[in-house]
């Protein structure tokens, strides 16, 4: 049985346009200037540099304000007076001088090349029979980026069967393996952090420090990870300074050759600060890096077209879809160019909130002045949605007299101290780092103890959320940060 009723509903729906802007705002400087390069090159009335803003946006708004497109464009128009008929070829208008700031500002980076051909160029140098050179040049191309063979020689010596057609033994796979282990870098081709290692001592003149350094890691290398100092002294029939001298040599180690190669071409990325804060006569001074801020307009050419269109006294289908087609670039710029101002602004009002927020930090660079603050505590300040000043913090940097910051790590929970204060983990973490650092490497402390050290000096907080705290500082547990 079909029934017709009426239903008012209210609904809140995001328009594509917040929704594009949501994203401009979480895009960091890099990216969005990829974004801009985009849109310029999708949207021909679209143009970058100076112009004459006031001008275009008035001619501009009367279109806006038509309300339908219909209004402009359905008079008949004659589309041959707007089309040009000069033939001369481009080339023909162009000039040879260029301004020096038309020169390409990418960074270039060198070519080389990668970190297995490296090897194998080595090898080149090595006489091998055919056999020997397929099993060294596919020991080769099982080398990962940290330098090692991950894989047991079994699986290897499978592959080579059934991928080579070279049928051999385990035996003659590990004996072209330690003609491979003698390239560069030293301690490339191991199957193990242990044997990385002793590769490298066994490079090495022989001293006894590095003599005893070998043993270690050949006879004790279970007890040497854990720092079983005491048992390592007893087993080797060795004093402590012998032992430390030999640790010492083991401490200059690569434990990743690979990550030594220099010929990689892997880019690096480099962080763009997004805004920058200064002390200027005791002040803070927040600016706005002025790559998020780029000088854009509507293009001057097809605001004219649309207003010579619309004026025109012959009409045709045709002219009245690219009436059609023009008016929807003209909006998508002016929306876009409404968008990024919003994003400067956007971005301005919730980093200057942060700054004053945090002022004593950004004044001091002292971490423990940082006080407890969530996105909520920010978002309130400025009258916007915590996902937007979730979408700031979490791709932002700031250069500050202190180094370049993430925005997202001055945001940090409250705990209580013993007056009943609200004080910041941050603050918690940095008295435990300090705590940490100034302990008796010989005897270090344990999670217990360091929550009986924070209890004395006012902070109340549980073993585990020492624990926690202490693995979020990446500082291992007491029995590794042992030293003799």
């Amino acid at each position: 049985m079909l029934k017709q009723h009426l239903q008012f509903k209210l609904s809140q729906k995001l328009s594509p346009q917040q929704i594009q802007l949501m994203k401009l705002i979480q895009l960091p400087t890099q990216a969005f200037e990829q974004r801009l390069k985009q849109e310029l090159e999708e949207n021909p009335a679209l143009e970058s540099g100076k112009e004459d803003n006031d001008r275009i946006d008035e001619d501009y708004d009367g279109f806006e304000d038509s309300g339908d497109a219909d209004t402009i464009s359905t008079d008949d128009i004659n589309i041959d007076d707007y089309l040009s008929d000069d033939e001369v070829p481009d080339y023909r208008t162009q000039t040879s001088n260029y301004s020096p700031d038309d020169d390409e500002k990418s960074i270039p980076y060198a070519s080389g090349i990668s970190f297995n051909q490296y090897l194998l160029n080595q090898l080149n140098t090595i006489y091998l029979d055919d056999e020997e050179w397929a099993i060294a040049e596919f020991l080769v191309g099982s080398v990962d980026e940290s330098g090692y063979i991950r894989r047991p020689l079994m699986d290897i010596m499978d592959d080579l069967a059934f991928t080579q057609n070279i049928y051999v033994e385990e035996e003659k796979i590990e004996a072209v393996l330690k003609t491979v282990q003698g390239l560069d870098p030293p301690g490339v081709a191991a199957r193990s952090l242990g044997e990385c290692l002793i590769i490298q001592l066994k490079r090495k003149e022989k001293t006894p420090s590095v003599e005893l350094a070998i043993a270690l890691l050949e006879k004790s290398f279970e007890q040497f990870t854990k720092k079983h100092y005491a048992k390592l002294i007893q087993k080797h029939q060795i004093t402590e300074a012998e032992l430390k001298d030999a640790i010492t040599e083991i401490e200059k180690l690569n434990p990743k050759p690979g990550g030594s190669y220099a010929g990689n071409t892997r880019i690096i990325e480099h962080i763009v600060p997004d805004f920058s804060i200064r002390i200027v006569e005791g002040e803070l001074e927040l600016t706005l890096n002025g790559r998020n801020a780029p000088e854009l307009h509507v293009s001057r050419e097809y605001n004219n077209m649309l207003q010579g269109y619309k004026n025109a006294k012959e009409k045709s289908k045709s002219q009245k879809d690219t009436v059609l087609f023009i008016k929807q670039k003209l909006d998508a710029a002016k929306w876009f160019i409404d968008a990024i101002k919003q994003r400067q602004q956007t971005l301005f009002v919730t980093m200057n909130t942060i700054m004053n927020y945090q002022k004593e930090y950004f004044l001091t660079g002292d971490e423990r002045k940082l006080r407890p603050m969530i996105l909520k505590d920010i978002a309130d300040q400025i009258g916007m949605d915590v996902s937007t000043v979730s979408r700031v913090a979490n791709s932002k940097y700031v250069d500050t007299p202190y180094g370049t910051k993430l925005i997202k790590d001055f945001f940090s929970e409250a705990m209580k101290n013993v007056q009943g204060e609200d004080v910041s983990t941050k603050e918690i973490k940095k008295i435990l780092e300090t705590v940490i650092g100034e302990e008796e490497k010989k005897k270090p402390l344990t999670d217990d103890k360091l929550a009986k050290i924070l209890k004395e000096r006012g902070y109340p907080i549980a073993r585990r959320t020492v624990a926690k705290y202490r693995e979020q500082l990446g500082i291992p547990v007491a029995r590794l940060r042992k030293q003799i």
